[in-house]
């Protein structure tokens, strides 16, 4: 079998597969194909999306067609001309509370009008490529944004839920509401009720029974089944009433007060551009979950998205429709049913455009008391659990709180506007808070200074400081992550005054390792820098670059050599290696342990969390640290000879690394597995080269387990793994990258992996490290295109 590999290697149609760099593209293909997937995915984004629409309708006030019109709309010309091919637009509930006061203020025409005047800013503003900078807004005053539209929503919609008729402001409706409890009305109640309990226990259904009934979506279930208990009880009340498409109103002139209709325009822009690019970056998110979808789809166009969201309300304005944004619930929804191309999104709105033709009657069947019940389940959802604990987390909830109370008191512009004031309030507040103490502990003196250092803190930082005596010995420990020009200087003057006076100065950073006056640390992990210029490190990431190193850049002392010719050391054992070992050990002692010692010590306290186990070659040339940027508690490493992972489960299996992968995944409750191949490696040389029979070694044991990844490269039904830009060097490196996959493929039968990945609480990488051009590639594809990319510096911050 190994003497096959080299002729599958130069196979000429194999060769063909990898598209170099500098020849011409493919040409396009003329057949429109959709797959059967994308049909799939699109039927089961149309069932939520044809009542949420309607509901959506009847939370504005808007005529109901103008909810099936942005769904169309949203759906084909968004899907068509978007950046995130797998998002889904239409009607949003997080523009309900804007498109209402619009109506009510202006009128269905103007509003139209207003949604044509918003898509032609967003065209503008995907044209000055300003999505990126969207982005910048404060994740606590988007979720507190959309959090006050859910309450907004929420309190709006009990009314019909009770029976009644909702008021203009959620101030109105809380007024009213006692007197709404007092005339209750049995019939809208039940239906809602009904509603409200198949909406929350359809998708808790138990068994294999519910697996499958699950599958048709909890809001078209929760619809269709109160709408057929009203019917067949006979009960008398109020529903969809959907007059003829020719009377359908359309866009008119803007008319009103110049300013108002700036401000709606500007509200509407935000509101939509905002929710849709957080959609999108969401979408991604979720498409990374799903292997081999990334590879397939890319990554979401930002700027793109805005110029297809933009036309999109151009054309549901002109047509009569409502405003439209990329949707959460619909693009979850397409992405979990298979979805692997724009066809899917697209052909949603077709199917919503079938509907509105064709099922007219049967929709005018449904109860508004469902439809208001259905919304108002919705936005109690956009108040999220979840998004409040992260901003309690990371002490933003003044911010959420404050854009919250806003959106539903005086409105989302001035809400939004709020909660943007609040946060720069918070940020300059956290700018200028900086606590410096003073305390001495035997015969050291300690200056803390907590907070970011700059000029407003340099006085009394200075007081501080001159409360140490002359000659004494001092540790100023700064415990942040800024640090101006002005409070460097101080601090450099006052160290070089104290040093000339006899005393000594440790200056650090214990959390973002800054030495001031030092050289950088030899040893390269986590080291310090020389600061000749003011430092800021970002909070997320506080690791110092590796610093460059040379293997056996220190030649040890000779000794004299014993009479066998070997250089002993005093205690018998060999004396380079050994005084090499110690040498290493006393650097770390020296150099490196004064820097960690703090964060080993939390560990050895907390025990070890890693995120990932990280299973790689035990090649001396990895490093695995070095190329992951990681430290101690980090990564749960596994090594062994070829970055193997025997199949479970067979007796050719492996207890110890199934032990491994088992305790990473049950007990640490690691979030990802990452296998990890290398250029050069000699794993995949022996298993090229070795001869069937012969002895068994335990080299030729170990290596059995890699025979499948031969079998998978001369497979010719099966695509080849690849490299982005070039073709594999030679026949070792494709057998590498192949290993890698089919490793992956080995990770998925052990029990663990195989129910984490189920319940979606862990995700499989692949990686290839090429040695000699320090180069890492993440495996992006599976399935027909099994792709390594680069990972760039500009992919960190795209």
């Amino acid at each position: 079998m190994p003497a096959c590999v080299p002729t599958r290697a130069a196979h000429s149609n194999r060769t063909k597969r990898i598209h170099q760099p500098h020849s011409p593209p493919p040409g396009p293909r003329r057949r429109l194909r959709i797959a059967g997937a994308d049909v799939s995915a699109s039927i089961a984004v149309f069932l939520i999306a044809l009542p949420l629409s309607l509901g959506i309708a009847l939370a504005t006030g808007a005529p109901l067609q103008a909810g099936l019109v942005a769904a169309a709309v949203g759906g084909i010309v968004a899907g068509w001309l978007g950046g995130s091919p797998l998002q889904v637009s239409g009607p949003a509930a997080g523009l309900t509370v804007v498109t209402a006061d619009l109506i009510h203020r202006y009128g269905w025409r103007t509003t139209c009008a207003i949604t044509v005047l918003a898509g032609l800013a967003q065209l503008g503003l995907g044209c000055l490529r300003v999505a990126r900078n969207a982005l910048a807004v404060s994740p606590a005053i988007v979720h507190g944004m959309l959090a006050g539209i859910g309450v907004t929503i929420a309190v709006a919609q009990l009314h019909i839920v009770l029976g009644g008729t909702p008021q203009s402001s959620v101030l109105d409706n809380l007024r009213a509401l006692p007197a709404q409890l007092a005339d209750l009305h049995p019939a809208a109640m039940s239906v809602s009720a009904a509603t409200l309990a198949l909406l929350f226990l359809w998708p808790r259904l138990p068994g294999r029974v519910g697996r499958l009934l699950r599958k048709v979506p909890a809001a078209l279930v929760a619809v269709t089944g109160a709408t057929a208990a009203a019917s067949l009880a006979g009960l008398t009340l109020p529903k969809v009433d959907l007059p003829s498409w020719s009377s359908h109103a359309l866009a008119g002139l803007p008319e009103g007060p110049v300013l108002g209709l700036v401000a709606a325009v500007l509200t509407t822009t935000l509101v939509c551009s905002v929710q849709s690019l957080l959609g999108a970056v969401a979408v991604d998110k979720l498409i990374a979950g799903r292997p081999g979808l990334p590879g397939r789809v890319g990554r979401s166009d930002l700027d793109r998205e805005l110029l297809g969201q933009g036309a999109a309300n151009i054309v549901s304005g002109t047509l009569g429709g409502l405003p439209v944004a990329g949707v959460a619930v619909r693009s979850s929804a397409n992405v979990h049913a298979g979805a692997v191309s724009r066809n899917s999104t697209m052909l949603h709105g077709v199917l919503v455009v079938i509907a509105a033709l064709l099922m007219v009657p049967i929709l005018e069947f449904i109860p508004l008391a469902s439809l208001a019940a259905l919304v108002m389940a919705v936005g109690i959802q956009m108040v999220s659990l979840h998004h409040i604990r992260t901003v309690t987390r990371h002490r933003e909830v003044l911010v959420y709180a404050v854009t919250t109370l806003g959106v539903v008191v005086i409105g989302v512009l001035e809400g939004v506007t709020l909660g943007i004031a609040v946060a720069v309030a918070v940020a300059l507040h956290r700018l200028t808070r900086t606590r410096i103490t003073h305390d001495e502990r035997e015969g050291v003196h300690h200056v803390h200074v907590r907070g970011q250092l700059t000029f407003l803190a340099v006085p009394r930082l200075s007081r501080a400081l001159h409360l140490v005596p002359q000659g004494a010995r001092v540790v100023v420990e700064l415990d942040g992550s800024f640090m101006d020009h002005a409070a460097y200087e101080a601090l450099q003057d006052w160290q070089k005054t104290h040093t000339a006076q006899g005393g000594s100065v440790e200056l650090t950073g214990r959390r973002s390792g800054i030495r001031i006056g030092e050289p950088a640390n030899a040893t390269g992990f986590r080291a310090g820098r020389e600061a000749t210029e003011p430092t800021a490190e970002p909070a997320s990431c506080r690791c110092s670059p590796w610093t460059p190193w040379r293997n056996h850049q220190c030649e040890p002392p000779r000794t004299a050599p014993a009479e066998d010719g070997h250089m002993d050391g005093p205690d018998g054992t060999d004396g380079p290696t050994s005084h090499q070992l110690a040498r290493g050990i006393s650097a770390f002692q020296r150099n490196t342990a004064p820097l960690v010692r703090g964060e080993l010590a939390r560990l050895a306290r907390e025990g070890q969390r890693p995120s990932q186990l990280f299973l790689t070659c035990a090649d001396s040339r990895l490093v695995t640290s070095m190329i992951t940027s990681s430290g101690p508690g980090d990564l749960f490493v596994v090594r062994n000879v070829g970055n193997l992972v025997p199949p479970h489960g067979q007796e050719s299996g492996d207890d110890s690394v199934a032990a491994a992968i088992e305790y990473a995944v049950d007990v640490l409750k690691v979030r990802s597995i990452t296998v990890c191949g290398h250029s050069g490696c000699g794993a995949m040389q022996a298993l090229m080269t070795t001869e069937p029979g012969g002895a068994q070694t335990p080299l030729k044991r170990w290596l059995r387990h890699g025979l499948p990844s031969l079998e998978r490269m001369a497979d010719d039904g099966r695509p080849w793994a690849r490299l982005a830009g070039r073709a594999p060097a030679d026949a070792v490196e494709q057998l590498c990258l192949t290993n890698v996959v089919q490793q992956l493929e080995h990770l998925r039968t052990h029990d663990s992996v195989a129910r984490a990945l189920a319940d979606g609480a862990l995700r499989l990488h692949g990686m290839y490290f090429h040695v000699g051009e320090a180069q890492a590639y993440l495996l992006t594809g599976a399935g027909e295109d099994e792709l390594f990319h680069h990972v760039e510096a500009a992919d960190l911050t795209a």
